[in-house]
């Protein structure tokens, strides 16, 4: 898949906060609401991600306090 190409904004005839404010415009206009459904896969997988981390660092807490002595 192709990464799109972004061109500088340009500063012939049009104000930059004018262009930008156009593209974030254009990014609102393809934004959407999540069904139920694809919410709870997001949820689902952020709480994983936070799990896995605390239990990372959970972990690493436990030998920090057992390889000292």
């Amino acid at each position: 898949m192709d990464m799109p190409e972004f061109k500088k904004p340009s500063l012939k005839g049009l104000n930059l906060n004018e262009e930008l404010f156009r593209k974030y415009i254009r990014v609102l206009k393809l934004a959407r609401t999540p069904t139920k459904e694809e919410f709870s896969k997001i949820a689902l997988v952020a709480g994983i991600g936070i799990l896995v981390i605390g239990l990372i660092g959970f972990v690493i807490y436990e030998f920090m306090l057992v390889l000292p002595s």
